[in-house]
């Protein structure tokens, strides 16, 4: 292996003569190598979007709701039970659609793609 006092150069060369499809998962071995930038304080609306995302049941509800969930399965149900576990995944389903608008608002606020932005908040 050849190797000359600019590095960077010598990186480059070797890049350009990639095909298309061994380019991508070079690229994508750069992008983890590259050192973060600097972390910036997080603006306003940035804190609120990652409060929307992170935001689940409290633990009292994802009991009850999985409790409903098992009665549901085994065919246990009342029919006040039924309308409560349908309160249950109606709220999750505007949760998963609020925590998406706000992934969306995140990713387009810090110019990255929606792949990206779960990686960074873990979602």
């Amino acid at each position: 292996m050849l190797y000359t006092t600019d590095m960077r150069s010598y990186a480059i060369s070797l890049i350009v003569q990639l095909s298309q499809d061994r380019l991508i998962p070079v690229v994508q071995l750069l992008e983890c190598l590259v050192e973060p930038p600097q972390q910036q304080t997080m603006s306003a609306e940035e804190t609120q979007l990652l409060e929307k995302i992170g935001h689940h049941l409290p633990e009292d509800d994802r009991v009850r709701l999985n409790i409903l969930r098992d009665r549901c399965e085994f065919g246990e149900l009342t029919e006040t039970e039924h309308q409560e576990l349908i309160r249950y995944e109606d709220l999750l389903e505007e949760q998963r659609v609020k925590r998406l608008e706000a992934l969306i608002q995140l990713a387009k606020i810090r110019n990255i793609d929606l792949m990206q932005l779960n990686q960074q908040v873990g979602v």
